[in-house]
């Protein structure tokens, strides 16, 4: 069974910074783009950063100088490091990878770790 396993997150202080991890596992083959989503209530779903494998990286404007995304493809993980956390931040994180798998071709999720920015 081919999953996403993330791991991170909970309650930060504004101008802190928090690490998130993801890591892919069961019969894959080779992934493609792997990236961060987040959802923060009354929002819309955000693309917060992504990285192809051969090391690309995308990010958002409102992270941009703040996050940085990095994978492993030997072992098939993508970290999210993310500093001077602002309270806007404050949203359910989601890992997510384009993977060629055992069944074929398909995207997947993993499940939503909370990030809280507080004081």
């Amino acid at each position: 069974q081919v999953q996403l396993v993330v791991s991170g997150g909970g309650l930060v202080q504004p101008g802190g910074p928090l690490r998130l991890s993801c890591a892919a596992s069961g019969s894959i083959f080779r992934i493609n783009v792997m990236g961060w989503y987040r959802l923060a209530p009354g929002k819309q779903r955000e693309l917060v950063a992504a990285i192809t494998s051969g090391g690309s990286t995308h990010y958002a404007d409102s992270v941009k100088g703040r996050f940085t995304i990095s994978r492993d493809n030997a072992k098939n993980t993508v970290n999210l490091q993310m500093n001077s956390l602002k309270p806007e931040d404050t949203a359910a994180y989601y890992c997510n990878a384009d993977m060629y798998v055992d069944s074929g071709y398909g995207n997947y999720w993993g499940k939503g770790t909370l990030v809280t920015v507080s004081s």
